[in-house]
């Protein structure tokens, strides 16, 4: 094996990185809280080129809210082809209100994995999606023992 190159990364077409995102439900979403970066997993579900998810009351509402700047990443691998990919959408996340727009995407069919009261939809709308695709690199070409050390009890 080679270690004088790394391995090439492709970039994905606007459609490859949506039809991606169909494939996972779960992805993390980046927010600023106080002016400090906060991430939050979320199950979501594509719709006509947005994503939406659901959440209760807190933190993560508070700053998906009201025209908030966000990014959202989902990544995979075929366990089969040691095909990995990353795809990340920026763009800015609302809450869903109107009465119409709440009982449409109802019908996604979008459950929170963790239970409690999820009333409120947000939808995100993108400002650009970018992705990536590239081979999974054999750990032997990486591991060291270092590795495998024991951590301390602050990690």
């Amino acid at each position: 094996m080679s270690n004088e190159s790394s391995p090439q990364v492709q970039n994905l077409e606007h459609h490859e990185c949506w039809a991606l995102l169909r494939t996972v439900s779960v992805g993390r979403l980046a927010v600023l809280v106080d002016g400090r970066p906060d991430i939050f997993p979320v199950n979501y579900t594509v719709d006509g080129g947005t994503l939406v998810f659901r959440t209760g009351q807190g933190t993560k509402l508070s700053a998906a809210s009201g025209d908030a700047a966000v990014a959202v990443e989902a990544d995979g691998v075929d366990p089969e082809t040691s095909l990995a990919w990353s795809v990340v959408i920026k763009g800015t996340a609302a809450l869903v209100k109107s009465t119409e727009d709440v009982l449409e995407t109802s019908r996604l069919y979008l459950f929170p994995w963790q239970a409690g009261k999820k009333d409120a939809f947000v939808r995100i709308t993108p400002d650009s999606v970018s992705g990536r695709r590239f081979q999974v690199t054999d750990p032997m070409t990486w591991w060291t023992q270092i590795s495998s050390t024991a951590r301390t009890a602050q990690e």
